[in-house]
C-alpha cells in the first residue's frame, strides 16, 4: 500500500512540475519539457495527455522539422480558469475577471461607501454575479474571488485583527461569504498591489512596494514571498512617522507617512480625480504644482527610508504610482541627496501595473493556489 501512495504522489509531483513549467515558458515540445526537468518521454507524454484531458495544457501548432516529424507545440491553457479579485476602499468597490495568465478581461469600479451591514455585503455579492454573468463564463471555471481590504489579518486570513480606514475591525470573511457562491481569500490591499506587480517577474529580487493609494500602505517581497511580519503588520509602511508631531493621520497618531503622501492630498484638489491631478500638474497648473511640490518633499523621505532599512529595489504603486514613469527621474535625484551610500537613486522605480493592481493581485491568490496544485 505504501508504495502505491508514493507512486500517486510522485506522479502528482510531476504533473505539477510540468503544468508550473509550462506556465512560465512559450509554448514547447514535449521532447524540451522531457529534456529540461529531467523526466522520461512517456512520463511527460502521459501527464501532457491527462493535462490536455482536463483542459489545462493545449496544443498551439507545430514547430519547425529539424529531419523527422515536426513536433507539437505545447502551451498552458489560459482561458480554462478564471478569478475574480475586489478591491474594497471606504468608498468604492472596484472588481475585475482575469484569466490564468493574469491578464484583465473584464472590470469596473463604482462608488459604493463601506457599511458593516448585511445590505453592504449582499451589494458586493451582487456586483460579483452580474460581473460573471456579463463576462459569459460558466460558473465551473471559476476558481474564486479575492478580497482585498485596507486591514491587517489575522493569521488565518480569516477575520480583520485591525481596521481604521473602514469600520470592519473583528469582521470576518463569513460576512462576504454569505452572498459570494466561490471559495473566498481575503488579502491585505497593499500586499495584493504588490503580489500583481511581482507576478510575471523572472527574478527572485527583494522589494519594498510602496502602495500610495487613499491610505498608504506596502509590501515587503522576499524572493517573490510576501513578508508578513510578526503580527501580519509587516510593510505598514504608511505608518512610519516621517513628521515627529506633524499632521494627525487616520489612526490617530501624529506625522505619519500616510498624513503626507495618500493620493487623496493630491486628487483632493480635482474632486478625487487623480488622472485630472497628473493632468493639471503637466500644464504647470496651481495648486497643482504647489502641491506635488510638498508631496514629494515628504514622499523622498519615506522611499529613502525604505531603502535603508531593506537595502532594495522600491517601487511605487497604487492610484499616485500609477502616474510615477513621468517623474521618476526626478525622485531619483531626489533620493540620491538623502542616500549616504549611493550616488543615484536607480534602485527606485514607477509600478508595471497601473490598471487594478489591488483588485487583480487579490484574484491571483486563487491564481497561485491553483498553479501550485495542478
Amino acid at each position: 500500500m505504501a508504495t502505491k501512495v508514493n507512486s500517486i504522489e510522485v506522479k502528482k509531483i510531476n504533473r505539477n512540475a510540468i503544468y508550473n513549467f509550462l506556465y512560465k515558458h512559450e509554448p514547447i515540445s514535449i521532447q524540451e519539457i522531457a529534456y529540461t526537468l529531467n523526466m522520461s518521454l512517456p512520463t511527460v507524454t502521459q501527464n501532457i495527455k491527462e493535462l490536455q484531458e482536463r483542459g489545462l495544457v493545449i496544443e498551439t501548432g507545430l514547430f519547425e522539422s529539424t529531419g523527422g516529424r515536426k513536433a507539437k507545440a505545447i502551451s498552458y491553457n489560459s482561458s480554462a480558469k478564471y478569478a475574480v479579485g475586489l478591491d474594497i476602499t471606504r468608498n468604492h468597490v472596484s472588481i475585475v475577471i482575469i484569466d490564468l495568465s493574469g491578464k484583465l478581461l473584464k472590470n469596473f469600479r463604482i462608488q459604493y461607501p463601506f457599511k458593516n451591514h448585511k445590505e453592504y455585503f449582499k451589494g458586493v455579492g451582487d456586483f460579483v454575479t452580474k460581473l460573471v454573468s456579463e463576462a459569459e463564463i460558466n460558473e465551473a471555471n471559476i476558481l474564486g474571488v479575492g478580497i482585498a481590504l485596507p486591514a491587517i489579518l489575522s493569521d488565518d486570513r480569516q477575520t480583520v485583527s485591525y481596521a481604521t480606514v473602514i469600520d470592519f475591525q473583528g469582521g470576518s470573511i463569513n460576512s462576504f461569504q454569505e452572498f459570494i457562491p466561490y471559495p473566498i481569500i481575503l488579502s491585505n490591499d497593499a500586499n495584493a498591489g504588490g503580489f500583481a506587480e511581482m507576478w510575471r517577474e523572472d527574478s527572485d529580487e527583494n522589494v519594498a512596494y510602496l502602495s500610495l493609494n487613499n491610505s498608504v500602505g506596502g509590501s515587503i517581497i522576499i524572493a517573490k514571498n510576501i513578508y508578513d511580519g510578526q503580527n501580519q503588520r509587516g510593510g505598514e509602511f504608511g505608518h512610519m512617522t516621517i513628521v515627529p508631531n506633524g499632521r494627525e493621520c487616520y489612526c490617530g497618531q501624529k506625522g505619519c507617512v500616510d498624513a503626507y503622501c495618500s493620493a487623496k492630498h493630491l486628487s483632493d484638489s480635482t474632486n478625487g480625480n487623480i488622472a485630472e491631478f497628473f493632468r493639471l500638474l503637466k500644464l504647470n497648473m496651481e495648486p497643482q504644482k504647489s502641491l506635488w511640490n510638498e508631496y514629494i518633499s515628504h514622499l523622498i523621505v519615506a522611499i529613502n527610508n525604505l531603502r535603508m532599512l531593506f537595502d532594495c529595489k522600491v517601487i511605487l504603486g497604487g492610484y499616485a504610482g500609477a502616474y510615477m514613469d513621468e517623474y521618476i527621474g526626478e525622485l531619483r535625484q531626489m533620493v540620491a541627496r538623502y542616500n549616504t551610500f549611493e550616488v543615484d537613486g536607480n534602485y527606485l522605480h514607477a509600478c508595471k501595473y497601473k490598471l487594478e493592481a489591488t483588485a487583480v493581485g487579490a484574484a491571483l491568490a486563487h491564481v497561485d493556489q491553483f498553479i501550485k496544485n495542478v
